[in-house]
């Protein structure tokens, strides 16, 4: 495909998937959309395909001054009078498969949020396994000043990451949450001071590059799969997920490497 609204490169085991509408805070359209399926699944496919030093880890950002507005809503505007759009057929197609790839990535995924989230753009951010923000990022659930729902998982993720009173305040005020208070409520990983937020992305790709991707991955599986299981459930899971890691070459090189005093070297296998 000859992307026109993202770029997308890969380098030292690293994905890099960034939304390239910057003149329009990089807000979705249907040919955004149908762009990043086809980048996720190169990755998806590169990651299963056995050589797993191709892709490691994928960082999703976004281009310019922001990371993502949402929806561009110029994509499917609605003139006075005119038949509605089925706005549920848009998040059934487009916004419920891109959480749920994200999601199911046998890798770890970074959101580099570079500006504003706002919309599906904060809970795509929300959907991802570690989020990094600048310190000038802001995060704003803008459903409620259209007379609509947190879609793309925002019902999910807001009340198990902030909780119940958290939640509710973002999605019925709708108003701007700070990088630094998204920290501190648990809904991202770190806000990084401006400057130093590109090397800080690029120090834990690398990180992420290098690690034991395998057992990664079945890391974020079984953290996903807890809220669902009971806790005789989740122990059986983390049995059968042991007894697989156990044979695998990244925790013979992991014994290994302790027992003889020096890196390891993983391989993601």
């Amino acid at each position: 495909m000859d992307y026109q609204n993202i770029l997308f490169d890969i380098s030292g085991g690293v994905a890099t998937l960034t939304l390239n509408r910057p003149d329009k805070l990089n807000s979705f359209t249907q040919a955004m959309h149908d762009e990043v399926r086809h980048a996720i699944k190169r990755v998806a496919s590169a990651a299963s395909s056995g050589n797993s030093d191709e892709v490691r880890v994928l960082v999703l950002t976004g281009a310019g001054r922001g990371f993502c507005a949402g929806q561009d809503l110029s994509d499917r505007a609605v003139e006075p009078g005119a038949r509605a759009v089925d706005l549920g057929d848009s998040v059934e197609k487009n916004y419920a498969p891109l959480v749920q790839s994200l999601r199911a990535l046998p890798l770890p995924v970074i959101c580099a949020v570079n500006g504003v989230a706002a919309g599906a753009g904060a809970n795509i951010a929300l959907a991802c396994d570690i989020v990094l923000a600048t310190q000038s990022a802001s995060f704003v659930e803008v459903f409620c000043k259209l007379g609509l729902v947190p879609d793309t998982g925002g019902t999910y993720f807001l009340p198990r990451l902030a909780g119940s009173a958290r939640a509710m305040g973002l999605a019925m005020l709708g108003g701007k949450l700070t990088a630094e208070k998204a920290e501190a409520w648990g809904l991202i990983w770190k806000a990084i001071p401006d400057a130093d937020f590109a090397a800080e992305v690029q120090a834990m790709a690398r990180h992420f590059a290098s690690a034991p991707t395998k057992g990664l991955a079945f890391t974020k599986q079984a953290l996903h799969a807890s809220p669902h299981n009971s806790l005789q459930q989740q122990l059986a899971l983390e049995c059968e997920m042991m007894s697989e890691l156990g044979r695998s070459d990244d925790y013979r090189e992991g014994v290994s490497a302790f027992m003889e005093k020096r890196a390891p070297q993983f391989r993601g296998r």
